[in-house]
């Protein structure tokens, strides 16, 4: 259903997987990786897009890089050019905008990728009028987004037995967008769920139940802001 593509990326060229439903077009949705890169699962979320109408797109943050293990995984995030990463996302909201039907596009992103995605909703707020981060936080000191900028609707979903992205985090994420002036934030935290419960690729910690809740809300959420 999908494949990879190239798009310009301010001035140089960025590259990610593409998945476009069968009518052709529809909203569009940036999905952005969790540490270990542009894998499957996150292949395999832009398709499950695509099936529901949706034009889905996920840069390829680490250029062709893929990582299996937590330290590589660690290492390769703290690593990443944040510059190079904002220019890569920035350019796949315009990628999308183009392909897309409606007003804006929604940007989804998971662990790692859930902290981007709010940081590319306030630097990308002419276009980014949805955002839902999946247990997102932000690993890296000083990049915390500016959060009076995010004017796009946003969508929270976090797991209550999250060591990292805890509850207190999530909590924490709604009040500052709420103060900040953001009248539409709904975040939910997820009962005996661990980080990274929406991956169905890692059985230790993917929770079945929490994850046809969370995709279900996130369907209907995107459907109705993007529509």
């Amino acid at each position: 259903m999908g494949e990879m593509i190239e798009f310009p990326s301010n001035g140089t060229s960025g590259e990610g997987y593409l998945a476009t439903p069968e009518g052709g077009s529809g909203p569009g949705v940036v999905v952005i990786q969790e540490w270990w890169g542009l894998v499957d699962h996150i292949k395999d979320v832009c398709d499950r897009f695509a099936a529901e109408g949706f034009v889905a797109l996920a840069p390829d943050l680490y250029h062709g890089k893929k990582v299996a293990e937590p330290d590589e995984a660690g290492k390769t995030m703290m690593a990443m050019q944040l510059d190079k990463a904002a220019k890569d996302m920035s350019g796949a909201v315009d990628a999308v905008n183009g392909r897309s039907t409606g007003d804006g596009v929604g940007v989804v992103g998971f662990c790692m990728g859930g902290g981007l995605a709010l940081v590319l909703a306030a630097q990308r707020n002419d276009a980014v009028k949805a955002v839902v981060p999946f247990y997102g936080a932000i690993p890296w000191e000083g990049v915390q987004p500016d959060y009076a900028s995010i004017t796009g609707a946003v969508l929270g979903h976090y797991a209550e037995q999250d060591e990292w992205a805890n509850p207190e985090v999530a909590h924490q994420l709604e009040r500052q967008l709420k103060e900040s002036g953001n009248g539409d934030v709904t975040v939910h935290i997820y009962p005996g769920t661990d980080h990274a419960f929406f991956n169905d690729t890692r059985p230790e910690v993917y929770a079945e139940e929490a994850s046809r809740v969370a995709w279900g809300r996130t369907i209907e959420f995107l459907r109705s802001r993007l529509a």
